[in-house]
């Protein structure tokens, strides 16, 4: 009869162990992972059904052009960096569930053939189950300390976000800002070949020194350089956008991208201070690392639970040749050699670590925006400065075009205040462009667009994380 009982365990062990998930290999296959990615474009239907589901508008207007907004809603959906964030959140999800999990019984099953001279085939079966019983609260701190790694990586996933559309807003930049400069650069080089020319042929008449044309000429070459340069940091940027994007380069041929946000950017708002407080208190890396610590005191706790030891009990059954035996085991660790007083301490160590890096961030945070903070105020001082020069200059050269119409000076004279205030709109430009990235830095301190300020309506402290995640 307790043969019998011991076919049903054994039955029952067998349905269970068929019920167990199965491993399914999935090897990566670098080729095609490379092919998949080169073959990556900006019109891929799913891509704008996801820009779609998360904000319309820019959906509606990357059928147009692309701005920052609908670039920045194609890098959290092709970036890497989205992808590990949301692979390392469900690893931390996978762990809330082991951590919630009860420890499973165990059986055990001891079979003895007795050999006596009285009766040399009797049999004693005896069966025991070890339940463990956790004691002190040891599962509600394990699983506090899962749940809390877990919203820490949840806030991770919204840091990558705003990480990956500061990449893309500062390689966008960059493409606005040479392109810009080439242009402002071969107008430059225009009129100061329309000078060599001009002075070349006065040479041959003799009207002109060699001393004079060799001196434009080297300024011509230099500007020549200086286009050169210009395209090369467009190209350089373009690969640059499709980096910060996730797709390659290619990606982008044909593509019209809307740069016109970079023009005339709104000025910082002015609560600034608000927004400087919600990033110390409220932004996405600060809750993580808030996080963290928490889910290091729940570790504390747990590690302090642990010096008190868990109980097993073993109740049991013997079958001893026709006598029904039954047992109750109870067992429990002595904690005679240590109290877990080394994992208490590495706990506590962590806590203080984690401590740490929360003050760490907070000053660091206060660091960059009040850097950014004056590099903008000092950026926009140089600007003014720059457009009371372009204006002094701009009088000139129309007084200097009126004295040209007038008969009052020659053509060589009109170029070469043409040059100047072309000079002076490059130097101008280098302080506009010193100015937006400023205020770049200043939209990471905080947090918070600045140069496109709708985004506010999709970006992590409205959600955005949560259509991240849902992004696959």
């Amino acid at each position: 009869m307790a043969v019998g009982r011991g076919h049903y365990l054994l039955a029952g062990t067998a349905l269970l162990i068929a019920s167990c998930a199965t491993y399914t290999p999935r090897p990566l296959v670098p080729a095609e992972s490379a092919s998949a990615i080169e073959a990556r474009t900006l019109d891929d239907p799913r891509l704008r059904q996801f820009i779609s589901n998360v904000n319309p508008a820019a959906a509606e207007a990357a059928t147009g052009s692309w701005d920052l907004t609908a670039l920045t809603l194609a890098a959290l959906y092709y970036h890497p960096d989205i992808e590990i964030a949301r692979a390392k959140l469900a690893t931390s999800r996978a762990v809330v569930i082991t951590a919630g999990q009860r420890p499973n019984p165990s059986l055990s099953i001891t079979p003895t053939k007795h050999t006596t001279i009285l009766d040399p085939s009797a049999w004693t079966v005896g069966i025991v189950v070890d339940i463990l019983l956790e004691t002190f609260g040891r599962r509600g701190y394990r699983i506090a300390w899962a749940e809390g790694l877990a919203e820490a990586a949840r806030d991770d996933l919204a840091t990558a976000s705003w990480q990956v559309r500061g990449g893309v807003r500062s390689a966008l930049l960059a493409l606005w800002a040479a392109e810009t400069r080439l242009e402002l650069t071969e107008r430059r080089r225009a009129l100061q070949e329309q000078l060599v020319g001009l002075l070349e042929r006065r040479l041959v008449q003799g009207a002109a020194s060699a001393l004079d044309v060799t001196r434009e000429r080297i300024n011509f070459d230099q500007i020549s350089l200086a286009v050169e340069d210009a395209n090369r940091q467009a190209a350089e940027a373009r690969v640059s956008l499709a980096m910060a994007i996730g797709v390659p380069a290619h990606a982008l041929d044909g593509v019209n991208l809307s740069l016109k946000g970079f023009d005339a950017p709104a000025a910082p708002p002015d609560d600034v201070a608000g927004l400087r407080r919600e990033a110390l208190l409220g932004s996405t890396d600060v809750q993580a690392l808030l996080a963290e610590y928490e889910a290091s005191q729940s570790a504390l706790q747990l590690e302090v639970a642990r010096q008190y030891p868990n109980i097993t009990l073993g109740p049991g059954y013997t079958y001893d040749q026709g006598d029904n035996q039954y047992t109750l085991g109870l067992s429990a660790e002595l904690p005679i050699f240590n109290q877990n007083q080394g994992p208490i301490a590495e706990a506590e160590a962590r806590r203080r670590e984690a401590a740490a890096r929360f003050t760490a961030l907070q000053a660091r945070i206060i660091g960059e925006i009040d850097r950014a903070t004056a590099l903008y105020h000092a950026a926009t001082r140089t600007l003014a400065t720059a457009d009371g020069l372009r204006s002094a200059e701009d009088r000139r050269s129309q007084q200097v075009e009126r004295s040209f119409r007038a008969g009052e000076a020659d053509r060589p004279t009109l170029l070469g205040a043409q040059i100047e205030l072309a000079a002076i709109e490059l130097s101008r430009f280098d302080a506009v462009v010193q100015q937006r990235q400023a205020l770049g830095l200043l939209e990471d301190g905080l947090k918070h667009p600045l140069f496109d300020p709708t985004a506010a309506l999709f970006m992590p402290k409205s959600g955005l994380h949560r259509q991240t995640e849902l992004n696959s």
